[in-house]
C-alpha cells in the first residue's frame, strides 16, 4: 500500500509546483507585455505634452469648440528634397537621403520623375529627388528641433512668413540650407541644398491652422492678409 500512494503524493506535488509556477509565469507576461507598451509608446514628445496641456485649453477658448475632438491638431509632416542635379550625378542623390535621414530619424523614399523633359535632359523614371512623412511622437519632435533649434540657426533670421497656407488648413516652409539642421555636419557637406516641409492640420480653415501652430512655438512674423481673410470666412 506503501508503493501505490507514492506516486500520489509525487503527483500532488508537481501539480502544487505547476500551479505555484503558473501565476509567476502570467506575471512575468503580463509585465513583458508591459515593457512593449511602453517601448511602443515611449515617452510623449515634449511638444505633444504642451499641444494637451496648454494648446488644446487655449485654442478651445480661442474658437468656442463645443468639444475637444474638435480642436484641430497637426496630422503629419511632409519633407521634400528635389535633386535635379541627380540626372548627372547620382552621387549627389545618395548623400540627399542620407542626410534627410539624418535630419528626421527615419528612412525615406525616392522619388522618380513622371514626365520626360528633353530641355533639361530628363527621362521618365529617373530618380531626382527623396521625401519622408513623419507621424506621431517623430513629427512632434522634429517639430520641437525645427522651432527651437533649426530656425534660430537661420542667417538674419527674423520670423517666418504666413503667405503660404493652401486655403485647407495646411502650411508650407522652404528651407534653403539644409545645414541649418544641427544633425548635418558642415564640414562634410558638398552641396548645399534646400527641403519643402508641409505641415498638414486638421484645420478647417487657415486661421485655426495658424494660432495652432502658433500656439505650439511657430514664430510667424505677423498676421498676413491670407489669414485674415480666413477668418472673415
Amino acid at each position: 500500500m506503501a508503493k501505490e500512494k507514492q506516486p500520489e503524493k509525487t503527483q500532488e506535488k508537481k501539480q502544487e509546483k505547476k500551479q505555484e509556477k503558473k501565476p509567476e509565469k502570467g506575471a512575468a507576461e503580463a509585465k513583458g507585455k508591459k515593457q512593449e507598451t511602453v517601448i511602443e509608446k515611449g515617452v510623449p514628445a515634449r511638444l505633444y505634452d504642451r499641444y494637451r496641456k496648454d494648446v488644446v485649453p487655449s485654442l478651445m477658448k480661442r474658437f468656442s469648440y463645443s468639444s475637444v475632438m474638435e480642436v484641430p491638431k497637426i496630422e503629419r509632416i511632409a519633407i521634400n528634397m528635389g535633386v535635379g542635379q541627380a540626372t548627372q550625378d547620382p552621387k549627389l542623390l545618395d548623400v540627399a537621403v542620407k542626410e534627410l535621414e539624418l535630419v528626421t530619424g527615419q528612412k525615406v523614399a525616392v522619388t522618380k520623375s513622371k514626365k520626360a523633359i528633353s530641355n533639361f535632359k530628363l527621362r521618365e523614371g529617373l530618380p531626382i529627388g527623396c521625401r519622408v512623412t513623419l507621424r506621431r511622437a517623430k513629427m512632434y519632435e522634429f517639430l520641437d528641433r525645427f522651432i527651437s533649434i533649426a530656425l534660430p540657426r537661420v542667417r538674419d533670421f527674423r520670423g517666418i512668413s504666413d503667405k503660404s497656407f493652401d486655403g485647407h488648413g495646411n502650411f508650407t516652409i522652404g528651407v534653403k540650407e539644409q545645414i541649418i539642421f544641427p544633425e548635418i555636419n558642415v564640414d562634410k557637406v558638398t552641396r548645399v541644398a534646400g527641403m519643402d516641409i508641409t505641415f498638414v492640420t486638421t484645420a478647417g480653415t487657415d486661421l485655426e491652422a495658424y494660432e495652432l501652430l502658433k500656439e505650439l512655438g511657430m514664430p510667424f512674423v505677423k498676421r498676413q492678409e491670407v489669414v485674415q481673410t480666413a477668418k472673415n470666412n
